[in-house]
């Protein structure tokens, strides 16, 4: 009998532990909602800033870029890097604020090619693939205000109760749902395609269960999940980012791709994920100080 009630008691401080961290959270976005967010992105930008080189994923950012981009200099890298831990820190002040934000058409411009607009007016669906660039959860900022059906994807919190705080605050966004990633969610995924609905999905995470694909010149592990839904969905894929213009003002991009279909599925899926790599690898070399280079992305790094 002794072992059940350990086993419970154990439960038991886990779940008092997770309830004490989502309660933190839960404090934080109530005081971070009260300072306005222009200042709070603005304060907590600078302090990741100053405070984050002593990370450990500091080094490991600045050896990611050294290997991605070998023509900097140090002085370059450290720029880019300092710039990437700024922008970081405003969007985690930025995350509490996204219910506010996401009606202020005035901070945002859209500069999206002639399918992606169809999207937008509700004349086509699309497989929406985006990174970590900007404020990355602004990217289905035009979606929103364009009243599309949106379900989104994202890597579940272990603490259930923070995650689902953190949910709510995004509920507004995923009118449709936002699913944790598991098989379960890709059946629903692939029906939510079929049925007309759009689907939102990071494209630029480490998959060591998916396929390699090239990304700055090295093999890298991509997510062919948003191919495979489009192809199964006869839809085109939008790659899309956010570009930090100034402060906390955006510009959101899109670019369709279309997914080829012939009689070898898993080739069309790889050559659909390459291309959206092209992309990504494109949009970083632009405003490399806007993509987040600590993600183990590279097989080999």
């Amino acid at each position: 009998m002794v072992l059940p009630f350990a086993m419970i008691s154990a439960q038991s401080l886990k779940n008092l532990k997770y309830r004490f961290e989502a309660a933190g959270l839960r404090l934080a976005i109530f005081l971070f909602r009260l300072i306005p967010v222009d200042a709070a992105s603005a304060v907590m930008g600078y302090l990741w800033r100053k405070i984050a080189r002593f990370n450990p994923r500091h080094k490991r950012a600045l050896r990611h870029l050294e290997l991605a981009l070998p023509d900097t200099t140090p002085e370059q890298r450290e720029k880019i890097i300092s710039g990437m831990w700024d922008n970081l820190g405003r969007v985690t002040a930025e995350t509490f604020h996204i219910p506010d934000l996401l009606p202020q058409t005035s901070r945002f411009e859209i500069s999206v090619d002639a399918v992606t607009q169809k999207v937008f007016d509700g004349q086509q669906q699309a497989v929406f693939v985006s990174m970590h660039s900007g404020n990355w959860e602004m990217c289905v900022q035009p979606l929103v205000q364009a009243d599309c059906d949106v379900a989104g994807v994202y890597q579940a919190l272990k603490n259930p109760f923070a995650d689902k705080a953190l949910s709510n605050m995004r509920k507004d966004m995923y009118r449709l749902g936002l699913y944790s990633k598991s098989h379960k969610t890709a059946r629903k995924l692939v029906s939510i395609v079929r049925q007309g609905g759009i689907i939102a999905i990071m494209g630029d995470l480490r998959e060591t269960r998916g396929i390699k694909v090239p990304f700055f010149g090295r093999e890298a592990y991509a997510n062919p999940v948003p191919a495979t839904l489009a192809r199964s969905g006869g839809v085109p894929i939008v790659v899309g980012r956010v570009v930090r213009t100034h402060g906390v003002h955006f510009r959101v991009e899109g670019r369709a791709i279309d997914v080829p279909v012939t009689s070898d599925r898993k080739a069309d899926i790889q050559s659909a994920t390459e291309e959206v790599h092209r992309v990504f690898e494109e949009w970083i070399r632009e405003y490399p100080d806007q993509w987040m280079w600590i993600h183990r992305k590279w097989a080999k790094a």
